[in-house]
């Protein structure tokens, strides 16, 4: 694009922002007064929106490690991630584990659950992977998206009728469509006030632990995919299949293993959700979907970097919307944000990792 055909776009882009923003909520005067006023609701926002973004872009290397490997865009993978909920809530309820419970029988519960979530996630993505996409490998590009689609609306359905079952798992409750209570297991201790500091800025333990599991999760990924041979086996598959192939390397395999990480980070994505929302539904994974697949896009799909830069920015930026402009244009702003991005940034804000994408 030429350097004046930037700038057109630029000013095109200022004045659709200026002429359309204030429908949606963007009164500028008004928000930086609010900002002004009190600024420890916007770092209030912004501990909100990283926290929700960490557990977002661990959704988004589910979809980032797909397309690595097989260029697909997994779009089961929002509605896998809502099973891992429902897993989860399944296995407290078994374990009787209730509000309020002491720390030591939950944190066993919890560690059961990950374990057993991660597991029932990443076998459903094996099997998704072996019966919905291998045969559709060498078809058109369009034939493995339609049956992503798919499995989607099938795991979907299967939430439904999960959340349906209260004559086998009481904890589901009356109607199968309904939101279901998960139980407040972490303990909700005020950092900031433990430590004497005197703040209306609420960072509670709840915060930190689901924090530090979702950062854990993603430097583990990538200390896996660039230290270890079945790491390096995947990026040699992402970069050329068939040469991997003559290589020695087991493509079916390594594939294999990319959607079995997936389905993994999809299930303790799941459980982390419900630990620090206390809700779970069965349209839940539509919405973090978008919102991961999006974070994706943003950081550059194929990138695990951008996918965690991705997911970070777009907690942030709904956490902004939904307090400064309004709840009900935030996909709105989210979307716009990316359209903008991708205009000027095609690849992302990290650009797509052609020579290694996984």
């Amino acid at each position: 694009m030429k350097q004046w055909q930037k700038i057109l776009l630029y000013l095109a882009v200022i004045y659709l922002v200026l002429l359309l923003g204030p429908i949606a909520g963007l009164d500028i005067p008004r928000i930086v007064r609010d900002i002004t006023s009190n600024p420890e609701t916007l770092l209030q926002q912004l501990i909100v929106g990283v926290v929700n973004g960490a557990i977002i872009a661990i959704i988004a290397l589910g979809y980032t490690l797909v397309y690595g490997i097989i260029e697909l865009i997994n779009f089961a993978h929002g509605d896998l991630y809502m099973l891992g909920a429902f897993t989860s809530l399944t296995a407290i309820g078994a374990f009787g584990i209730e509000s309020g419970a002491p720390l030591q029988e939950s944190i066993l519960a919890i560690f059961l659950t990950l374990l057993l979530a991660t597991t029932v996630c990443a076998g459903l993505n094996i099997l998704t992977e072996r019966y919905a996409y291998r045969p559709l490998r060498n078809a058109p590009r369009l034939a493995p998206l339609i049956s992503a689609i798919g499995v989607s609306f099938i795991f979907q359905n299967v939430g439904l009728f999960w959340g349906g079952l209260r004559s086998f798992i009481p904890v589901m409750g009356n109607n199968a469509a309904s939101p279901k209570s998960f139980p407040d297991l972490l303990p909700r201790i005020n950092i900031l006030e433990a430590l004497g500091i005197k703040s209306n800025i609420a960072f509670t333990t709840k915060d930190l632990i689901v924090l530090v599991i979702a950062v854990l999760l993603m430097v583990g990924l990538q200390l896996f995919v660039q230290y270890t041979r079945p790491g390096k086996a995947m990026r040699a598959v992402a970069q050329n299949r068939d040469a991997a192939r003559i290589m020695g390397i087991n493509v079916d395999l390594i594939i294999a293993l990319t959607f079995l990480l997936g389905g993994a980070l999809a299930g303790a994505a799941g459980l982390l959700v419900a630990l620090y929302n206390n809700t779970v539904v069965f349209t839940m994974g539509f919405t973090a979907g978008l919102r991961a697949f999006t974070a994706a896009v943003l950081g550059g799909i194929g990138n695990i970097g951008g996918a965690m830069l991705g997911g970070v920015l777009i907690g942030v930026l709904s956490a902004l919307s939904d307090q400064y402009l309004s709840s009900r244009w935030t996909n709105a702003w989210v979307f716009a944000v990316l359209v903008v991005i991708l205009v000027f940034r095609p690849g992302g804000l990290l650009g797509e990792n052609v020579q290694e994408k996984v």
